[in-house]
């Protein structure tokens, strides 16, 4: 079942989006949201401000319920167990992460979490989606036949509104889409990621903008908790691991001031050579993943010093490199391509912000 979740999620995307009529979209993307989540206007990233919350209330739905244990083999306590013993990705931790309380533009609310929390939820709820759509293709020849019966989805039921962000551990990635700019002849281009199942826990086989990344410390050292609770410094460690191959090792004690990468961006940022908005945030309906959606504009010679010639593959999956930020082709991945939600999000409001941005 797990090879036809990550086979079918752009087709099992669909069906979760028809699942939620009374909740609002971004634009006219599958992403969830709700009303104030998505800014009138981009909001430069140091204008976000973000808070945290010692003890917060924990989740209502945590994935070790019984609506989530018929879907397991016996033995297992939650999702993630049964993934890491038979299909487990080669990009599998449970690494400390932020989990999102609330959303008050420009004010963000957190609170600590584990990565697994995310997974027993979420990776649970397509699953049994999958195993709804494949039994229902079986149920369609019993009826022919007059044997016949509706299957609920108990689990994602159980769950219930997926922009509830107290309800469930709503963990959060960071989607960056990544424009290089030339300035000289107007050109304007970006960077996609095909996301290869064998290697990652979600979204495999989607297209998704580049980089992005579990909003999550760079190690688990009992200060990096609170001083990498930064959405600058999550995107530019992605940029380290997705364009430039870097591994997630950080050790503690790792200082951002003398690493020359951050040193370089944050220099170009100050200088107005590097711009990174957020656009907004939202919630896949297939999976419940939750996604700061962000752009990041750099200049062509600040691009193409800092990254050269981007890589054709990553640790991740596959790399497609300077995709023209034209309507056409904005149109042709927001609404054709098996894109993830939250990259088809990020793409379509770019777009509509094209002037603010550029």
């Amino acid at each position: 079942m797990r090879d036809r979740l990550n086979g079918a999620r752009h087709e099992l995307a669909r069906v979760a989006d028809e699942l939620y009529p009374g909740v609002a979209r971004a634009g006219s993307t599958r992403l969830l949201v709700r009303d104030d989540w998505i800014p009138v206007t981009p909001l430069d990233l140091r204008e976000v401000r973000l808070g945290w919350v010692e003890d917060a209330p924990a989740p209502a739905v945590t994935g070790r319920e019984p609506e989530a244990a018929a879907l397991l083999p016996e033995g297992a306590g939650a999702y993630p167990d049964a993934l890491g013993s038979l299909a487990r990705p080669r990009l599998f931790e449970d690494r400390t992460c932020y989990r999102l309380l609330e959303v008050a533009w420009p004010e963000l609310a957190f609170t600590r979490a584990r990565y697994f929390d995310g997974v027993s939820v979420g990776e649970a709820a397509a699953h049994e989606l999958a195993a709804h759509k494949l039994a229902a293709h079986e149920l369609a020849a019993r009826e022919f036949a007059g044997d016949g019966g509706e299957r609920p989805l108990p689990f994602r039921t159980l769950v219930g509104d997926p922009t509830d962000l107290r309800r469930r551990p709503a963990l959060c990635a960071v989607s960056t889409l990544t424009l290089r700019h030339d300035r000289r002849t107007g050109e304007t281009s970006f960077v996609l990621h095909w996301r290869d199942p064998a290697r990652v826990a979600h979204g495999g086989g989607l297209f998704q903008v580049m980089p992005v990344g579990v909003f999550q410390p760079a190690h688990e050292s009992a200060g990096a908790e609170r001083s990498d609770l930064d959405l600058w410094k999550c995107v530019v460690r992605e940029y380290a691991e997705e364009f430039l191959g870097r591994g997630e090792e950080y050790g503690d004690g790792f200082d951002y001031e003398s690493w020359p990468l951050y040193r370089s961006l944050t220099d170009a940022r100050e200088d107005g050579r590097v711009r990174s908005l957020v656009l907004g945030v939202g919630v896949d309906p297939l999976t419940f993943a939750t996604d700061f959606l962000t752009v990041t504009v750099l200049e062509a010679e600040t691009f193409d010093a800092v990254f050269g010639e981007v890589a054709a593959a990553n640790s991740e999956g596959r790399v497609v490199g300077r995709v023209p930020f034209e309507a056409e082709t904005v149109r042709r991945h927001v609404r054709d391509e098996p894109m993830q939600a939250a990259g088809a999000a990020v793409l379509e409001l770019a777009w509509r912000h094209r002037a603010a941005l550029l």
